[in-house]
């Protein structure tokens, strides 16, 4: 007799892009692995998603609706901990699944119990889901996933976290067991990165798929592309949670070997919520961050825009661009 199938909990966090929500439900829905729960995560979106999730009438989905309005990373963090799965995944509400998701990397974490995670490559696709292929092949040379040998990797620090080839936000299946969760609840909106450090950081092994699974969305309002660009929020939120990352990073003793990396990723981190303030305004906070990161290391963009945060008035947004475009700065 077969034994039943491990349950996977499938987290969607989603705020007011029901028009995007719709399609990653289907494509989960859609799963040629069946036994999953899914837990739409809603931080209190302006349109609520409670219609739209009736009409599936699927017992599988339910919806978790904040009564105000945490935040990408606390919004997944709870979810996370309601999940009641062996195994757990998360799927942004822009984002979708090939059919074959959840059944091509359950596998290798049911073969090895000594794996937290099995993760893939991915497609980018614009707004109308309209695949890049070009971009998509750029993206996987970027994060080094086009070079990754298909198997598993033990430990993967360096592969998570200084090559970055691991997507936990749409493109990984994790071992619920082996995550301590409730260290998630305060990152903010780079959760999905310091879910690679606690998938990682206990020495745990990955297996990597090099099949595109995922089919990753690049739009105006993403957040990506907020806080790549000239919205002051999105860039603080940025460097406020790259900051927290970093200095823990720092601090552990197994990624010593990568201290220079993590340190100049700080600065960097420092440097962005800097210029976030700067752009909105709070030149006194600024300067603080900008001199804190310049005090541990040298930076140009972080001299400059330190230098800005003296001669700009409090309305000068067009001068803190200047800091950003200045570098080269991207997303």
């Amino acid at each position: 007799m077969n034994s039943p199938q491990p349950l996977i909990s499938v987290v969607i966090p989603t705020y007011n892009r029901i028009h995007y929500l719709e399609s990653a439900l289907r494509s989960v829905l859609q799963q040629t692995y069946p036994n999953v729960e899914v837990i739409v995560a809603d931080d209190h979106s302006p349109e609520d998603p409670t219609a739209l999730i009736a009409s599936f009438q699927d017992p599988r989905i339910r919806l978790r609706r904040n009564s105000q309005n945490l935040g990408n990373g606390p919004n997944i963090a709870l979810a996370f901990q309601e999940a009641q799965g062996d195994y757990v995944a998360s799927l942004n509400d822009d984002d979708t699944w090939d059919p074959h998701f959840l059944e091509r990397l359950v596998q290798p974490l049911e073969a090895h119990p000594n794996l937290v995670a099995a993760f893939c490559d991915h497609y980018i696709m614009d707004g109308t889901g309209r695949v890049d292929e070009a971009l998509s092949a750029e993206n996987s040379q970027r994060w080094k996933r086009d070079r990754l040998p298909e198997g598993i990797h033990q430990p993967f620090w360096s592969i998570g976290l200084v090559d970055q080839s691991v997507s936990p936000a749409s493109s990984a299946l994790l071992r619920r067991s082996m995550i301590d969760w409730p260290e998630l609840i305060n990152v903010g909106v780079y959760w999905d990165y310091y879910l690679t450090y606690l998938a990682c950081c206990k020495g745990y092994g990955a297996y990597y798929c090099p099949e595109k699974l995922t089919y990753y969305r690049i739009h105006e309002n993403s957040e990506t592309t907020q806080s790549g660009g000239k919205n002051a929020a999105a860039k603080i939120r940025k460097g406020r949670s790259g900051t927290f990352c970093y200095s823990q990073f720092l601090q552990d003793p197994n990624l010593q070997e990568h201290y220079s990396y993590f340190l100049r990723k700080w600065v960097e981190a420092k440097t962005t919520w800097g210029i976030g303030l700067l752009r909105a305004g709070e030149l006194k906070e600024a300067r603080t961050h900008l001199t804190e990161a310049l005090g541990k290391q040298f930076n140009l963009r972080t001299f400059y825009a330190l230098i800005l945060s003296f001669i700009a008035r409090s309305n000068s947004l067009n001068q803190a661009n200047s800091a950003s475009s200045y570098s080269g700065e991207v997303s």
